[in-house]
């Protein structure tokens, strides 16, 4: 530990009067440690009274020791010593941490950046790795507690769960956004029209395999790692299916809920490093109240700036689409109302102050507040929930991908609580009928079929007046 044997000795003697009242007349003699304990009511001549309940921090993030008793002053400046240059390797090691968690966040931000440019399909991909990754974290956590008793099958049914899931997401995202490219396959066209009922049967197969591999007198934890599996797979794979579902509906709905729990992430760890005083939960005990706070404010500045620059390019605004024809995503489209800038009346105050009548914004820049108060406020708790999942379960971190930051999951805690948020704001809030889809819907149809919507949609629209109708010879 890098303390000398007196060192130890005086350490030793504070910690037993942190437990019990000492005499103040028990000195350090010939390298042992001389206690005499007394009732609370025994003069103490020529000691320090410490006042109890009184806290003293060592300079080890997350870790103070109460003080109680009496403990003579020649002790305390020993002790004193002790701690001040523990404190000082501390703060070494923090600052040492501070530098390598910079440098590896400017590194995974500039590769996520190359990424963004390399266009949707990367970033789709990116999101898969990630699932994969984090999956294999969280069932690698479970598999030391199976290990240990020899039981068959646990991580090859884990993973073959993995993978029917995946097929069953991705298979459902295949025939929304990929029916004109399915259509011209006839190997595609089977799987796609027999999905579902392909996917339950690779899940039934999985289900029974799991029956079998029962041990006697192993029942109930071999329940709870089924129940461990499918619980992973709830968090990892449905939540990176919504990612990709809100990368569809256009690469900002995908860039700016993503940045700004990163930015909160940064800002937070910033503010709560050089501010941070008063403790946020007990379930993280290097968490601020100041660095939540000033990441919140923070987070809410970068959203709506980051709208406003991403909201003027199609790239980012306009839905991914396949297109057959160049056999490749694109986005090209007319941007919609919300990425087209609007002149919005202030409030009377801000007038006064401003001196402005009107602003002109784009309308998303009005939902990215809610998004990164969203990713600032709540988005945190998946962090907590982690927290507590880990003192759970004894561990640090999820892994050691990341130097300096743990694991995959360890990043990406919060990511997945704002997914779900994104998707469902979008359902709720944004999502129109999309006619691109309608449209490669159709196209897969019957001939009989296309032709009964043509006349129906026809009949509808001359009814309304748009179309004029058709005179009979």
């Amino acid at each position: 530990l890098g303390y000398s044997s007196v060192e130890l000795l005086i350490l030793l003697k504070f910690f037993l009067c942190s437990a019990f009242p000492c005499s103040a007349e028990s000195p350090l003699s010939s390298g042992v440690t001389m206690l005499s304990f007394m009732g609370p009511e025994t003069p103490t001549v020529g000691a320090m009274e410490v006042i109890t309940s009184e806290t003293y921090d060592s300079g080890d993030i997350g870790e103070e020791i109460e003080i109680h008793g009496i403990l003579q002053l020649s002790d305390l400046r020993l002790l004193g010593d002790i701690l001040v240059g523990n404190s000082m390797r501390g703060s070494n090691i923090m600052w040492k941490n501070w530098w390598i968690r910079g440098i590896l966040t400017l590194t995974m931000i500039s590769l996520f950046f190359l990424i963004i440019y390399m266009g949707s399909f990367m970033l789709m991909l990116l999101v898969l790795g990630i699932q994969v990754k984090c999956f294999h974290e969280i069932i690698t956590i479970g598999y030391r507690v199976y290990h240990s008793y020899d039981l068959p099958w646990f991580r090859t049914l884990s993973w073959y769960f993995l993978l029917c899931v995946n097929y069953f997401f991705y298979g459902e995202t295949v025939a929304d956004y990929f029916a004109t490219f399915v259509q011209r396959e006839e190997q595609l066209q089977f799987l796609i029209r027999y999905h579902r009922f392909i996917s339950f049967a690779l899940y039934l197969a999985g289900f029974c395999m799991f029956v079998l591999s029962l041990v006697k007198k192993h029942y109930r934890l071999q329940f709870y790692m089924f129940a461990w599996t499918h619980v992973t797979l709830l968090i990892t794979v449905t939540q990176s299916h919504l990612v990709i579902q809100n990368l569809f509906e256009g690469m900002i709905w995908f860039l700016v809920p993503i940045s700004s729990v990163i930015c909160n992430d940064i800002t937070a760890y910033l503010f709560g490093f050089f501010f941070g005083r008063t403790p946020l939960i007990k379930l993280s005990p290097k968490k601020t109240w100041e660095g939540f706070i000033g990441g919140f404010f923070s987070t809410v500045i970068f959203g709506f700036i980051a709208a406003y620059v991403l909201s003027k390019y199609q790239y980012f605004v306009c839905p991914v689409e396949y297109r057959s024809d160049v056999n490749s995503f694109v986005t090209e489209c007319e941007p919609s109302e919300l990425f087209q800038l609007q002149s919005y009346s202030l409030p009377p105050f801000l007038k006064a102050v401003l001196r402005w009548e009107t602003v002109s914004l784009y309308p998303f820049q009005i939902h990215s507040i809610a998004l990164s108060t969203f990713a600032s406020l709540i988005g945190p708790f998946g962090g907590f929930f982690a927290s507590g999942f880990k003192r759970a379960f004894k561990i640090k971190d999820f892994a050691n991908t990341i130097p300096g930051h743990g694991g995959i999951m360890d990043r990406f805690d919060c990511q997945y609580l704002m997914a779900t948020f994104v998707h469902v704001y979008i359902t709720s809030f944004i999502r129109g009928p999309n006619p691109s889809k309608v449209l490669q819907q159709l196209l897969v149809l019957q001939p009989e079929q296309q032709l009964n919507i043509y006349k129906t949609l026809k009949m509808h629209l001359t009814e309304k007046g748009i179309l004029q109708p058709t005179l009979k010879a």
